[in-house]
């Protein structure tokens, strides 16, 4: 969607609120928590066709921080 295509419908319908004031909000309505002490503002795409939306981290150097906070997730499948 960053490339202003929805994945979904195939839209060009696309809009972003990249620069919008505030936009991580009040008690950090529109972030993630990275750790107690850290939220990652979010940059949101939606297609105005379909209404899938897509959410990325706005500042890239909190990519760091959640790789070192967070689990990653297992893509191996399980040996049950």
């Amino acid at each position: 969607m960053k490339q202003g295509k929805c994945p979904k419908c195939g839209s060009t319908n696309v809009y972003v609120a990249a620069d919008l004031p505030l936009k991580s909000g009040p008690f950090g309505s529109n972030s993630i928590p990275v750790s107690l002490t850290a939220m990652a503002a979010l940059d949101n795409y939606v297609c105005a066709d379909c209404g899938l939306v897509e959410s990325y981290i706005a500042d890239e150097s909190m990519l760091k921080k959640i790789a070192g906070k967070w689990k990653p997730v297992n893509t191996a499948a399980d040996d049950d």
